[in-house]
């Protein structure tokens, strides 16, 4: 059952999907279980991942947890990020929304991989042509 001061938000980049929960606390992050740092190792992934609580300034403000499945490391840092600029707006769309919108961090990234076809190697690349 959803606790009165928990938001939430879904977040979905190329094949991955996050579930995000917000409460407020000092700023513990956990995805999967696992803290942030745990999770994704590289620092510029853990800026990605908070940039929504950067630019709304509530880093230290909420308690964030995650669940993450599918998809790759750029593609769950990707979700992680939406979800979370999802889930503030639900908390305060007033105050949230519009730093958030001006960030590009409210729009779905909706590239995907392309399918392979019939006749290529790939999506796109062909067989090598030979004139004689």
């Amino acid at each position: 059952m959803k606790e009165p001061n928990m938001h939430y938000g879904t977040g979905r980049r190329k094949s991955a999907s996050a579930r995000v929960f917000l409460r407020p606390g000092k700023g513990n992050f956990q995805i999967n279980g696992r803290p942030l740092r745990k999770y994704f190792t590289r620092e510029a992934d853990h800026k990605i991942a908070c940039r929504p609580l950067e630019t709304t300034n509530t880093a230290k403000q909420f308690d964030v947890t995650v669940t993450v499945r599918g998809g790759g490391d750029s593609g769950q840092l990707g979700a992680v990020s939406h979800g979370l600029a999802r889930a503030l707006v639900a908390c305060d769309r007033e105050t949230y929304y519009k730093p958030l919108r001006q960030a590009g961090l409210m729009t779905r990234d909706s590239r995907t991989v392309e399918r392979k076809k019939i006749g290529l190697h790939k999506a796109r690349k062909a067989p090598q042509y030979s004139k004689r």
